[in-house]
């Protein structure tokens, strides 16, 4: 399993960002591999998101996002937030 986390910095409206990510989420989850995910506003810095994915390989997430219809699902996203991602393997893990 695998984390990626994608830091969003709006451009754009908040409304249309988190309408748009939700229909870039829904071609995701629709893809295999993908476990689940966290769209997270910053408290003190309303233009400030990150995205915390949970999925099942690197080959799973990398697959998703080189399908030929991933572009044209993220475009309205890419219009509204500069974003910043990176792909990272867990190391030490607590949950209650």
């Amino acid at each position: 399993m695998i984390t990626f986390v994608n830091r969003f910095t709006l451009t754009g409206d908040s409304e249309e960002f988190e309408k748009a990510f939700d229909e870039t989420a829904a071609f995701l989850r629709a893809q295999p591999g993908l476990i689940k995910y966290t769209l997270s506003r910053q408290l003190d810095d309303p233009a400030s998101y990150v995205n915390i994915a949970l999925w099942e390989s690197a080959d799973a997430l990398r697959a998703a996002l080189a399908h030929p219809d991933f572009g044209n699902h993220a475009k309205a996203m890419r219009g509204l937030a500069e974003s910043s991602g990176a792909i990272f393997a867990p190391r030490l893990s607590f949950e209650a």
